[in-house]
C-alpha cells in the first residue's frame, strides 16, 4: 500500500464524504420504498447528524481521507487515548472495497493501538460483511445493542514497547 496516503480532512472534502456515505446506506435504503427525494434527504439529514456527533463527542479524533493514487477513496475516523483507541468510521467507496484496503488501514490502526497498549474498539452492525473481518482479527462482541454490536480487541503486547521499558 505504499501508494496509499492518510490527509487530514478538508473543508473541500465534504461532496466526497456525503457521497462516500451514501454509498455506505443505498444497499439498506432500498427496501424501504421511498423515492430519490426522500432517500437523498434522509442521507443528507444522518450525515449532518453522524459528522455533528463526531465532531461534539470526539473533537481530538484523527478525521482522515483515504487517498489512493491521488484520488479519494475513503475515510478514517480514529480517536486514540491510551484507555481506549476507537475506530469510529471505516469507509471506501464500492469501487475500493474487498482489495484488502480497509484490512490494511485496519492493522495500521492496530499497530498503533499496540504501542499504546490499549484495546481498540468499535460499533458494528450485526449484519455488515465488515464483522468478519473483524472476528478474524480478534475482535469479540462485548455488547449489542437494538443496532449495533460494540466489539473490541484487547491490546496486544508490544515487544519494541517492552524493550523501550
Amino acid at each position: 500500500m505504499d501508494r496509499l496516503v492518510l490527509r487530514p480532512e478538508q473543508d473541500e472534502d465534504e461532496a466526497f464524504l456525503r457521497a462516500l456515505y451514501a454509498s455506505t446506506r443505498l444497499d439498506e435504503l432500498a427496501s424501504v420504498g421511498w423515492g430519490a427525494a426522500q432517500v437523498d434527504e434522509f442521507l443528507r439529514m444522518q450525515f449532518d447528524f453522524q459528522r455533528a456527533h463526531y465532531r461534539r463527542h470526539y473533537p481530538d479524533a484523527s478525521f482522515r481521507i483515504v487517498v489512493l493514487d491521488g484520488r479519494r477513496i475513503g475515510r478514517l475516523y480514529v480517536h486514540y487515548t491510551r484507555q481506549d483507541v476507537r475506530l469510529m468510521d471505516i469507509a471506501l467507496v464500492p469501487d475500493a472495497r474487498g482489495k484488502g484496503i480497509g484490512r490494511g488501514l485496519l492493522e495500521t490502526v492496530l499497530d498503533q493501538a499496540s504501542r499504546l497498549g490499549a484495546p481498540v474498539t468499535l460499533h458494528v452492525a450485526p449484519g455488515n460483511p465488515a464483522r468478519r473481518l473483524y472476528e478474524r482479527l480478534g475482535f469479540r462482541a462485548v455488547k449489542q445493542d437494538a443496532l449495533n454490536l460494540f466489539m473490541e480487541r484487547a491490546p496486544s503486547i508490544d515487544a519494541d514497547a517492552i524493550a523501550e521499558v
